[in-house]
C-alpha cells in the first residue's frame, strides 16, 4: 500500500533562486483602514522567471465570505499559483479563495503564492472589484460588455444527491470573474472555476442546468446550452459510513505496535473494518505472510487487548488471537486479510493464470479451522494489474477482472471481497491498463490508494503534496490528484457508494529545498525514522508544523526539508469533499501513524456526521 516507486512525478523545469528583487504591486496605504487591500510582491527574480506572493487584508469589521483579486500580466509573462483559484482570460488574471478556506475575518490577512516565468509583473489590480491599495469602489463603470456565454455544458459525474458538472471558459473584454450555475431557474451555485458540484438533489430525479458568466461590473453572459442529468437510483444501502484502518503485521517490531494500541487509541470504537497486512502471493497461491507475528508470538498479559496473557498450549497466539479478543469487545467490527501490496503483487501474475486454484487457496487459508472465525473476508492489493509497480505484469486487461470474479464465486455473498486500487487517473495511465469497471462488479468496494502520488523517489523535486484532493496550477502531473481518480472511476459507471477515499496517516519530504511553497527544487528524500522521505504523522506533526495547506492538503517548510501530509483539519475538509460525492467512507494506511489517542481517526468519524 504506502510503498515508494509505485507512481511517479513529471518533474517540472526550475530556475536556480538568485538574489530577491522586490517589487510591491499595492501597497495599502495608511489611510485605506476600513477597506479590503491586496499587496503583491516578488520574493525571487532570476530574470527568466519570478517567485511571489500576494497577501490579502480584510479591513473591515465583518468577515468577507470569499474574496477575489484580478490583475493584468504584459505578453510573454505568466503565473502558476497554490493556495487560491486561477482562471486566465487572454492576460486578465482572477484569483480567488481556494474552496476550503472561503471566509477571511475581520482584520484577518490571507496569501498565496505563484511561480511566474517571464520579466514582467502585475498591473491594473483590483481586490472584490476595487483598487487593490484601498481606493476607488468596485467595479468598472465603464465596462457595459457582457461575457460570452459559457460552452461545452457536460455532466462529469453523479451519485444519488449530487451532479458534477463542468464547462469550457468565457471570454469578457475586461475579465471573467464568476460563473452562476442555475437548476432550472434557481440559482444552484456561484463559482470562480469551470466546475462544481451541486449537492443536496434527490435520487432518481430529472435535473436540467445552464451556466452564465460574470464580470466585476456585474454584467452576466446569455445562458449556455442546457445539460440534463437524472440522478442515480439512491438504493437505500447507507454510503458513507465506512472507516477502514490497515493494521501492519511488521507493525509489532521496531515500531511496537500491537492490536491493543488499536483499542488503547480509542480507535476500534471508530473503526468498522480492519485490513490486515499482508498474506503473501506465492506459486499462484494465497500464503501466509509472517508466521511468528501472525499466529505464534505469545503475548504477555501487559500487551494483550484484555489483559490475559498468551500460554503454550493454546491453539492460536499472535496477532490473530489478538484481533479476535478486539472483535469480542466491539461486536461490529469485521476484520479483512489482505494479499499483495507493493512488495508482494509480483506473485498475482502467476495466480492470474489460473483464478479458479487461486480463489481455492485463499479460501482454505483464510478460513482455516484455527482463525476462520478472526476474519470476514479478502482484500486484494495489487499493484498494478497489467502494469509497472515494483515489477511489471503483462497479464492482460481482463486479468484482475477474472481473479475477482473467482474470488467472488467462492467466498460467496457472506464474505466481503474489496481491493486496493491505483489511483493514476492520468491520460493512457495505470487506471487504463485494466478493467476496473467489469471488476467492480464483483467487489463490496474499491479503494483507489489516493496518496503517493508525489514523493522523494523523484530526489529532486518539484515538491508537491503526496495527497492533493484536487489539481492545482503546477502540479506536476495531471490526473494525479483525489477529484480526478473519482471523477475517472465515477465515468466509467462505479458508483460513488462503491468508492472510499484514501488517507494517508503520514507526510512525505525532500530535503535541499530552498523554497516554502510547492514546486521547489530539491535534492534527495528528508530523513525519516523508519524510512527516508517518509515520516508518521505522530511524528512529523511537531518535527515540521505546518505552514501551508495546498490542495486541500498541509505543507511543511522546516529549515531545508519540505513535507507534505494531512491534519485532522485537512482531513475535515476531504470527508466534506467525500459525502458531496456520495463515497462509502474513507480508509487509511496505516493504524500505527495516527497518535495515541487517535487524532487522525476521529477526524475521519467527525467528518462523516
Amino acid at each position: 500500500m504506502s510503498r515508494p516507486g509505485g507512481r511517479r512525478a513529471i518533474a517540472l523545469a526550475g530556475a536556480a533562486t538568485l538574489a530577491v528583487a522586490t517589487a510591491l504591486l499595492a501597497a495599502p496605504p495608511a489611510s485605506s483602514a476600513g477597506t479590503v487591500t491586496a499587496e503583491c510582491t516578488k520574493t525571487q527574480d532570476w530574470g527568466s522567471g519570478f517567485g511571489g506572493s500576494c497577501t490579502i487584508t480584510n479591513g473591515t469589521d465583518s468577515a468577507l465570505s470569499g474574496w477575489k483579486l484580478e490583475a493584468d500580466l504584459p505578453s510573454g509573462t505568466s503565473v502558476s499559483v497554490w493556495n487560491a483559484t486561477q482562471t486566465v482570460s487572454g492576460s486578465h488574471y482572477t484569483f480567488s479563495n481556494p474552496t476550503w478556506a472561503a471566509s477571511l475575518g475581520a482584520g484577518a490577512k490571507t496569501s498565496f503564492g505563484f511561480n511566474g516565468t517571464g520579466s514582467g509583473f502585475f498591473t491594473g489590480c483590483k481586490i472584490n472589484g476595487a483598487s487593490c491599495d484601498g481606493g476607488g469602489g468596485p467595479g468598472d463603470q465603464d465596462d457595459d460588455a457582457a461575457p460570452t456565454a459559457p460552452t461545452g455544458l457536460r455532466a462529469s459525474g453523479k451519485t444519488a444527491t449530487s451532479v458534477t458538472l463542468a464547462w469550457n471558459a468565457s471570454s469578457d473584454n475586461v475579465g471573467v470573474t464568476g460563473y452562476d450555475v442555475y437548476r432550472g431557474t434557481t440559482k444552484a451555485a456561484s463559482v470562480t472555476g469551470t466546475s462544481t458540484t451541486i449537492t443536496g438533489l434527490s435520487a432518481k430525479t430529472a435535473y436540467t442546468f445552464t451556466v452564465k458568466a460574470t464580470d466585476a461590473a456585474g454584467n452576466a453572459s446569455s445562458a449556455s446550452e442546457s445539460v440534463s442529468v437524472t440522478t442515480d437510483d439512491g438504493g437505500g444501502q447507507g454510503a458513507g459510513d465506512k472507516v477502514i484502518g490497515y493494521f501492519v503485521d511488521w507493525g509489532v517490531y521496531q515500531r511496537n505496535y500491537h492490536v491493543k494500541n488499536i483499542e488503547t487509541s480509542g480507535s476500534a470504537s471508530k473503526l468498522t473494518h480492519i485490513n490486515y497486512a499482508f498474506g503473501n502471493v506465492q506459486g499462484g497461491k494465497c500464503t501466509i505472510g509472517d508466521s511468528y507475528a501472525d499466529y505464534d508470538k505469545a503475548y504477555g498479559a501487559d500487551q494483550s487487548v484484555d489483559g490475559v496473557a498468551d500460554n503454550w498450549e493454546q491453539p492460536l497466539r499472535g496477532n490473530f488471537n489478538q484481533l479476535r479478543k478486539l472483535k469480542k469487545m466491539h461486536p461490529g467490527l469485521k476484520v479483512l486479510w489482505s494479499f499483495g501490496g507493493w512488495t508482494w503483487s509480483g506473485g498475482f501474475g502467476q495466480a492470474a493464470q489460473n483464478p479458479a486454484a487461486f480463489a481455492d487457496s485463499c479460501y482454505k487459508l483464510v478460513e482455516d479451522s484455527r482463525w476462520a472465525d478472526v476474519f470476514d473476508g479478502i482484500d486484494i492489493d495489487w499493484e498494478y494489474p497489467n502494469a509497472c509497480g515494483l515489477s511489471c505484469d503483462t497479464s492482460g486487461p481482463d486479468a484482475f477482472k477474472n481473479l475477482l470474479s473467482a474470488l467472488r464465486s467462492k467466498f460467496g455473498s457472506d464474505n466481503l471481497v474489496t481491493a486496493a486500487i491505483t489511483a493514476d487517473a492520468a491520460k493512457d495511465g495505470k487506471m487504463d491498463a485494466t478493467d476496473y469497471k467489469g471488476a467492480s462488479q464483483y467487489v463490496d468496494w474499491f479503494m483507489p490508494m489516493t496518496y503517493d502520488y508525489f514523493g522523494g523517489w523523484d530526489k529532486e523535486g518539484p515538491t508537491a503534496p503526496h495527497s492533493p484532493l484536487t489539481s492545482y496550477p503546477g502540479i506536476p502531473h495531471e490526473g494525479f490528484n483525489t477529484a480526478d481518480t473519482i471523477a475517472k472511476l465515477k465515468g466509467l459507471g462505479i458508483p460513488g457508494s462503491k468508492l472510499l477515499m484514501g488517507l494517508g496517516f503520514y507526510g512525505r519530504g525532500w530535503t535541499g529545498v530552498t523554497q516554502k511553497e510547492p514546486g521547489g527544487k530539491a535534492t534527495a528524500p528528508a530523513p525519516g525514522k523508519y524510512e527516508a522521505g517518509i515520516e508518521d504523522y505522530k511524528d512529523i506533526k511537531s518535527k515540521c508544523p505546518p505552514t501551508g495547506t495546498v490542495a486541500g492538503t498541509s505543507y511543511a517548510y522546516c529549515g531545508n526539508e519540505w513535507w507534505s501530509y494531512d491534519t485532522p483539519a485537512t482531513i475535515g475538509g476531504k470527508m466534506n469533499w467525500a459525502g458531496s460525492e456520495g463515497l462509502g467512507g474513507s480508509f487509511f494506511w496505516e493504524l500505527s501513524g495516527d497518535t495515541p489517542n487517535g487524532e487522525l481517526i476521529s477526524a475521519i468519524k467527525n467528518g462523516l456526521g
